[in-house]
């Protein structure tokens, strides 16, 4: 595992992450080291995202308007489909990490795809199986990282908003 520090907090609803990201922006959190991980579900035989590197996303499912204000504002975004949890949306340097470890066929113990990413930013394996049921229980990832002190700082903006859970990994 990395010498990583991450704070992940878990939000029931699209509206509350989004409202969490707004407040890590608005206090001067590096937004390079933010990522924001979901499903846009029930998209049935719509197309959900179609994606060409160095654009933007084309087409998105139930959730454009929530994926779309937060593509603006995160570095690096993807769109995977992980036997499992489905189709998820990933923005941030997680997008990156999960690009990387599905190039460099990277297998970590049976981990999926997801479960590379997040054990490369410093998350515990039972830490992994927990944040994949959330996501499969259509809940929402914000995951900051970076050093002690970085994460304290997420740490203490994402306590005042409205979430599930808010654990630190170091």
């Amino acid at each position: 595992m990395s010498n990583q520090n991450s704070v992940v907090g878990i939000y029931n609803t699209h509206t509350e992450a989004e409202a969490a990201v707004k407040e890590l922006q608005k206090s001067g959190f590096d937004m390079k080291k933010l990522s924001v991980v979901g499903k846009d579900y029930h998209t049935a035989e719509n197309v959900v995202g179609v994606y060409n590197a160095g654009d933007r996303m084309k087409f998105w499912g139930k959730l454009g308007a929530f994926w779309g204000g937060l593509w603006g504002i995160l570095f690096g975004a993807a769109f995977f489909v992980i036997p499992g949890l489905g189709s998820l949306v990933v923005l941030g340097p997680l997008a990156m990490m999960i690009g990387g470890a599905l190039e460099g066929a990277v297998v970590t113990g049976g981990l999926t795809a997801l479960g590379v990413g997040l054990y490369i930013l410093g998350i515990p394996r039972d830490s992994v199986v927990k944040y994949e049921a959330a996501l499969k229980s259509d809940k929402f990832l914000v995951i900051a990282h970076g050093t002690t002190g970085d994460v304290a700082k997420a740490k203490s903006i994402l306590e005042s908003t409205s979430r599930e859970d808010l654990v630190v990994h170091q």
